[in-house]
C-alpha cells in the first residue's frame, strides 16, 4: 500500500478503487500547518483545518447556509447585476471581467442576500463572495446593502455581514466610491430606529468597505487572523518611514488596540451571534 492509500480513508480507497488516480480536489494543503487535508472533511468543519485550526476562505452561500436555522434562508435581490457604465479596460475589458467572474462562481455580483432566522430570531443577512472579483464593492454591492439595511429597518429586524473584500471595485470608479456613503447612511436610518447590525470580518476585509460598513457595526466581530485594514501594510510602511509592528491588521491586533469586540471562531459564530441578538436586540430596540 502506498502513502497516498494509507491516508485515504477507506470508503473513499473503495469509491475510486480501479480507477487508476486519485479524483481532482480530493485534497488540500492547509495554508496553516501546512497539512493535507481529505476535502470533504475540510468542507464538513466549515473550512476550518482540524488540525492547526487555520480558517480557510469559504462560500458566502456555505457561510449563509450554515449560518441560518434550516430551511428559513430566503435570498432577497438575486435579479441585480453590474453593467458598464465608465466602459471601462484595463488589460480586459470590465464586461469581459463580470462575464468571467459570473461563469467561475455562478453569482451574478459579489454579495449574496437573504432574510431568515437563527436560533428562532428573524433577521437579514449578506455575504461576500471573495472568488467573484476579489469580492470587491460595486454598485449592485452597495445597492443589495442598502436594500437589505432598508428591509431590516422595515421589518424591525437585525441586520448581519459577513465581510470578506478586497475594497471598493476600480472599474467603477465614482460609483463605486458612491456606495460607502450610500451604505453608511442606510445603516444610520438603521441606528436612528434601534436596530441592531453586526459586522463579522473574515479574511481579507480592507479597502473601501473596512472604511465604511464593515467596521460601522453596534458590534464587530472577526474570525481569527483576518487581515483587516485600508491600505496595505507596504504602503502603509512606507509612507510612515518605520516599521510595522508583529501582526499588524491581523484581527488579534485590531482586538487588543479596541478596534474589535471579539474574535471568534468559524464554528462558534452561530451560537455566539445568537446570544448577542438575544442580548442585545432588545436594548437597541429600546
Amino acid at each position: 500500500m502506498n502513502w497516498l492509500q494509507k491516508l485515504v480513508s477507506p470508503r473513499a480507497r473503495t469509491s475510486t478503487a480501479g480507477k487508476g488516480k486519485v479524483p481532482e480536489g480530493l485534497w488540500e494543503k492547509c495554508d496553516g500547518c501546512s497539512a493535507v487535508l481529505y476535502r470533504p472533511e475540510l468542507e464538513a468543519s466549515l473550512m476550518v483545518c482540524p488540525k492547526c485550526g487555520h480558517h480557510h476562505a469559504i462560500g458566502a452561500r456555505v457561510r449563509l447556509a450554515a449560518f441560518l436555522d434550516p430551511g428559513s434562508a430566503v435570498e432577497l435581490f438575486a435579479g441585480l447585476e453590474p453593467i458598464d457604465p465608465l466602459k471601462f479596460r484595463d488589460s480586459k475589458k470590465y464586461k469581459d471581467r463580470i462575464v468571467a467572474a459570473q461563469k467561475s462562481t455562478g453569482e451574478k455580483d459579489a454579495l449574496i442576500a437573504m432574510r431568515g432566522t437563527l436560533k428562532g430570531n428573524p433577521l437579514a443577512a449578506v455575504a461576500f463572495e471573495f472568488r467573484y472579483m476579489g469580492g470587491s464593492m460595486g454598485s449592485v454591492v452597495g445597492e443589495k446593502f442598502t436594500r437589505s439595511a432598508e428591509l431590516a429597518l422595515a421589518e424591525r429586524m437585525p441586520l448581519v455581514c459577513f465581510a470578506a473584500t478586497g475594497g471598493a471595485r476600480m472599474q467603477e470608479g465614482l460609483f463605486s466610491l458612491m456606495q460607502m456613503a450610500k451604505t453608511a447612511a442606510a445603516l444610520a436610518r438603521l441606528d436612528a430606529a434601534g436596530l441592531l447590525y453586526i459586522s463579522v470580518l473574515a479574511d481579507p476585509t480592507t479597502g473601501g468597505t473596512t472604511a465604511s460598513f464593515a467596521m460601522l457595526g453596534d458590534v464587530i466581530l472577526a474570525e481569527p487572523n483576518a487581515l483587516i485594514g485600508f491600505a496595505g501594510q507596504r504602503v502603509i510602511a512606507n509612507t510612515i518611514k518605520a516599521e510595522l509592528p508583529e501582526g499588524f491588521q491581523r484581527a488579534e491586533f485590531l482586538l487588543e488596540h479596541g478596534m474589535l469586540d471579539a474574535v471568534v471562531h468559524r464554528r462558534e459564530l452561530k451560537d455566539y451571534l445568537a446570544r448577542a441578538l438575544d442580548w442585545m436586540a432588545p436594548v437597541k430596540r429600546a
